[in-house]
């Protein structure tokens, strides 16, 4: 299943795109909160209810609360030990050099944590990105969150605030993901690529691409990868 999108310029200040992807297994090969779980010991436990969450199987927000509450006791250290494993999926900085030459936005908005994604969305100049925050007490996680939980509703009202504050139209929102947590963000824009995703994903996306790559959404875009 496929299709492309208008890619005619846009005239004055608009952009002309913006994609939004999720995180975990999409813009990176890993899910963070098993990085975290395996120094808490709780992996198997934890790997397991990310699958469900992410086939829709379970309450998103209730998922991520029983999983964090694994990671209580865990030092801050653990950021920086869990961000050296974490490895870009091949064409991510393709995709988002290509998309910047052109004039376009990149974002990434996550149900995982600010305290990983911080620095790789730095580094590689992303424009906007969200996520969740852990909760910290005296350099130890605590279990729990704090501030907005981003689930699937925050982030189709992410990727619209995006679109709004960059003036690009609907038809040049372009949104990512593989997990049931991005389904109302990819309904939300002018396309929808579901990316090595979960079958509900896929049965909702306009896009279904299962080569792990990142640069080929730029030739749906009409862009060289």
């Amino acid at each position: 299943m496929s299709r492309g999108i208008s890619t005619g310029t846009l005239s004055g200040a608009d952009t002309r795109f913006l994609v939004v992807m999720d995180v975990d297994s999409t813009l990176i090969e890993n899910e963070v909160i098993e990085l975290l779980a395996d120094a808490a010991g709780s992996l198997a436990a934890v790997a397991d209810i990310t699958e469900r969450a992410m086939a829709g199987e379970l309450d998103f927000e209730h998922s991520l609360r029983e999983r964090v509450r694994t990671l209580a006791g865990l030092p801050v250290s653990v950021f920086a030990e869990a961000a050296e494993s974490v490895r870009l999926t091949p064409g991510a900085r393709r995709l988002i050099e290509v998309l910047h030459d052109t004039g376009s936005r990149v974002a990434v908005v996550s149900g995982g944590f600010h305290e990983i994604l911080d620095p790789f969305a730095e580094e590689l100049q992303l424009d906007f990105w969200r996520a969740n925050r852990l909760e910290v007490e005296d350099g130890r996680l605590t279990g729990g969150l704090v501030g907005p939980i981003i689930d699937a509703r925050a982030k189709q009202h992410a990727l619209e605030e995006w679109a709004r504050e960059c003036g690009v139209p609907h038809d040049r929102v372009v949104a990512v993901g593989d997990g049931a947590n991005d389904l109302l963000m990819m309904d939300a824009a002018g396309l929808s690529v579901a990316f090595n995703a979960k079958p509900r994903v896929r049965s909702h996306a306009d896009v279904i691409m299962d080569v792990c790559d990142l640069s080929q959404v730029l030739p749906l875009l009409g862009l060289r990868g």
